[in-house]
């Protein structure tokens, strides 16, 4: 059970991946990006697999340290419960990638890989976002939240 659970975590999260990298001007898509109901399946499966080893797991966060963090992972359902946390924070992670890529108008060509490498190094993904979104922003000037120009100033 444990095993189809790791995996059923990384399957929940995949349609929404899958959205954002090859459709990601469809309506739908910002519609479901846009939600932070997607991680609650994958968040049911982590309750799942963190409920049985929850003294564990308790002490793995209250008092963390390198020894107790191995313990958590050396069981299959306290690694299944990490990985099932990893799964639906990285999806959140994208998520906002792609919400703040379609507002600085990056590219599509652009954004799949990086959601691409989000999904499978989402410390570089992330990163790599993150300094593209800079330069972005450096380009585009000042923005306001309304998304229309700035007072005095042409739209870019």
């Amino acid at each position: 059970m444990t095993g189809f659970l790791f995996e059923l975590s990384f399957l929940l999260a995949a349609p929404v991946w899958l959205l954002m990298i090859f459709a990601p001007a469809w309506g739908q898509t910002a519609r479901i990006a846009g939600s932070p109901l997607t991680v609650v399946p994958v968040l049911l499966v982590y309750l799942a697999l963190a409920v049985p080893v929850f003294p564990e797991l308790w002490s793995a966060v209250s008092s963390p340290d390198l020894d107790t963090f191995r313990e958590l992972t050396a069981l299959p359902d306290g690694a299944g419960a990490v990985w099932a946390q990893v799964i639906a924070w990285d999806l959140l992670i994208g998520q906002w990638m792609y919400r703040e890529g379609r507002r600085l108008e990056i590219s599509a060509l652009l954004m799949g890989p990086l959601l691409v490498l989000t999904v499978l190094l989402s410390p570089f993904g992330f990163l790599a976002f993150l300094g593209v979104r800079a330069v972005r922003e450096r380009r585009a000037g000042p923005r306001p939240l309304s998304g229309g120009p700035v007072a005095g100033q042409a739209r870019r």
